[in-house]
């Protein structure tokens, strides 16, 4: 990758990922269960293999490692202590890692969204993952068709967390960036400007469109849109104020 960075998420399994192999509980809501992070933090030696196959990569390049389904600060400076650990054994061993890995967490989830600020003091960056975020906010299996209407990034509740996660890590000086669907969307991306989010990451058919939007509009004036979304009530209203908004910048 040239040094560029490069991101790469620990094991983030069960819900909708599963493996052959490896068995895991019956549970009625695997998507609130024993995955992810949970799962890495139960079996850890698991865990550290993939810990120290990232921190010996890191002298290849500029490494971040990130954390998935982080819903406490306890979790989060569990899974951090781990990495320490490994990163001190493999030097006491002879082996390379780098000195400028950083290491950040999903926010995905409403307990750790609200606690942003919080978090921001132990984790050097956030990544925010809004097609969990949204369906655990909304309390809507995004898999299930009869609840689909509920799956909504634009409701201004989803974005208000959004907002809450950016401004908490802004305030410690980290920096944020989002995966999941939003991030390339036409709509989302002049409210996202206008939140300062820092990284966009989006399927790369998506790129070219998106840098198009971006070069079109301004940042303060996007701050004034944010400011009047998060005063609406429904999804409708605020797609319907992003419209207007912008329609003379792209042209729409």
């Amino acid at each position: 990758m040239q040094n560029r960075p490069v991101i790469i998420r620990t094991l983030d399994i069960v819900g909708d990922k599963k493996l052959s192999y490896f068995k895991f509980p019956e549970e009625m809501n695997p998507f609130l269960g024993y995955r992810a992070i949970r799962l890495c933090l139960d079996k850890t030696d698991v865990f550290r293999t993939q810990l120290r196959a990232l921190l010996r990569a890191s002298v290849h390049g500029k490494l971040g490692i990130m954390f998935p389904m982080i819903a406490t600060i306890d979790e989060f400076k569990a899974a951090k202590e781990i990495t320490l650990e490994e990163k001190a054994n493999l030097i006491k061993a002879g082996h390379q890692v780098a000195d400028n890995i950083e290491i950040g967490m999903m926010m995905e989830i409403p307990s750790a969204a609200m606690l942003a600020d919080q978090f921001a003091k132990h984790a050097d960056f956030f990544s925010i993952g809004t097609n969990d975020l949204i369906q655990y906010t909304m309390a809507a299996d995004r898999m299930s068709q009869f609840v689909a209407y509920l799956y909504q990034p634009y409701n201004p509740s989803i974005l208000r967390l959004i907002k809450t996660i950016i401004d908490g890590a802004h305030k410690e000086g980290k920096w944020v960036g989002m995966c999941g669907e939003m991030a390339g969307e036409e709509q989302a991306i002049p409210l996202l400007m206008g939140m300062k989010l820092d990284y966009f990451s989006m399927s790369a058919t998506s790129i070219l469109n998106a840098r198009q939007v971006i070069s079109k509009l301004e940042v303060p004036a996007m701050e004034q849109l944010v400011a009047k979304a998060l005063t609406c009530q429904t999804a409708e209203e605020v797609l319907a104020l992003v419209q207007k908004t912008t329609k003379s910048a792209l042209n729409v």
